[in-house]
């Protein structure tokens, strides 16, 4: 029997409180509305994003649905939806492509105005949610919310992709992977031949390696305090890795030491004040590019010195890896089919969406790279 324009009773995983468990609920997915898409997930990954928002760095409105990195299948569409039809398989994207702002018509832009990462709605574009759980309504994540058998996403927050993607697998484009791989491609352009650091060896990280070794730097040096992920690290393009803790100079001074006064390319992949402002000296003063690629905390600022840039260096920040969600997420997954790069070393745990909240606790605790938890 067809669910089209009938409201669904499904599993979801909803945050009621701040630094609470998640609570695995029965809720009520009304139907799409003009230009929305209402879609069955199939595959969702756990990102530090996410817990940034259960441990209250990253304010939203609750009670919400989390989840913005999965991929799964249309199950209807509202009225006017013209990219995708039931049956399509997609990506939903925590970035939109309206295709008409200013932003999305710019050639390096793809912070959509319509997004709902700075305007924090937590609704969709009509202001309204989808979701209601014990008769209470409950808010979107970034327009996406994925910790749910079943979402809905406004037209311009979802992307059709290759019928033949293994969506336990691609769902990483819908974050992690494009994140960190388009930091190295299409933001810094990393060059061959380069010497690049890599401050965070998580998810995003190592997307970030992945991309350094593609666009052929020679040398790439990763940087953590967990040694346990230099393994997986040099697996997949890292030459060396190091651990701050190991050394009694600043870990900005180790670097320049090791590649004559400073790396080409640096890139953040943790969002921490101290580690933005060591990526930022690590990279040469006078050509060298520093990217920050992981959320920063909440409401602090860093402090540096005009000098560190009127030298040359250049410092900039992406999100979604500079792509335009609808443009370049079939073209990348393509690439994943054609077998340019790999991802199942990132996945490193396959679980259900009961186990979330011991698939967050693996996340905090560094056991995990990306847990998946399927449907």
């Amino acid at each position: 029997m067809t669910t089209a324009g009938k409201v669904i009773k499904c599993k979801a995983a909803v945050l009621w409180e701040v630094n609470k468990p998640f609570s695995i609920e029965e809720v009520e997915v009304a139907p799409p509305k003009a230009k929305e898409v209402r879609i069955k997930i199939v595959a969702t990954g756990i990102c530090r994003s996410d817990d940034h928002v259960v441990v209250g760095t990253l304010p939203q409105r609750l009670p919400i649905i989390l989840g913005h990195e999965a991929a799964g299948i249309v199950e209807s569409i509202g009225e006017g939806v013209t990219s995708v039809k039931p049956g399509d398989k997609v990506i939903p994207l925590f970035t939109p492509q309206c295709k008409e702002c200013k932003v999305c018509k710019h050639p390096n832009g793809n912070t959509c105005i319509k997004n709902d990462l700075t305007a924090g709605r937590c609704t969709l574009q009509d202001g309204t949610t989808r979701f209601t759980c014990r008769g209470k309504p409950i808010h979107h994540f970034a327009a996406t919310s994925t910790f749910t058998e079943y979402t809905v996403t406004d037209e311009i927050s979802v992307v059709k992709i290759d019928s033949s993607s293994p969506l336990e697998k691609v769902c990483l484009m819908g974050c992690g992977f494009t994140t960190g791989y388009g930091s190295a491609v299409k933001v810094a352009k990393v060059t061959p031949g380069s010497t690049c650091v890599v401050f965070g060896l998580g998810g995003v990280g190592l997307s970030v390696v992945i991309g350094c070794k593609s666009a052929g730097a020679s040398r790439i040096i990763g940087v953590d305090i967990n040694k346990d992920k230099f393994a997986k690290a040099k697996e997949v393009g890292a030459t060396e890795c190091i651990n701050p803790l190991d050394y009694k100079k600043p870990i900005h001074d180790v670097l320049a030491e090791m590649t004559d006064d400073g790396v080409d390319f640096s890139f953040e992949v943790i969002g921490r004040i101290d580690t933005i402002t060591a990526a930022l000296l690590s990279c040469n003063k006078a050509y060298g590019v520093c990217v920050i690629v992981g959320v920063p905390p909440n409401a602090q600022n860093v402090s540096i010195n005009p000098m560190l840039l009127l030298n040359g260096r250049t410092w900039k920040g992406a999100v979604f890896g500079g792509f335009k969600g609808r443009d370049d997420v079939p073209k990348l997954v393509s690439d994943f089919i054609n077998k340019k790069f790999k991802l199942d070393p990132l996945i490193t745990h396959v679980s259900s969406l009961d186990k979330i909240n011991e698939g967050f606790e693996m996340l905090r605790s560094g056991k995990s790279i990306r847990t998946i938890l399927t449907m």
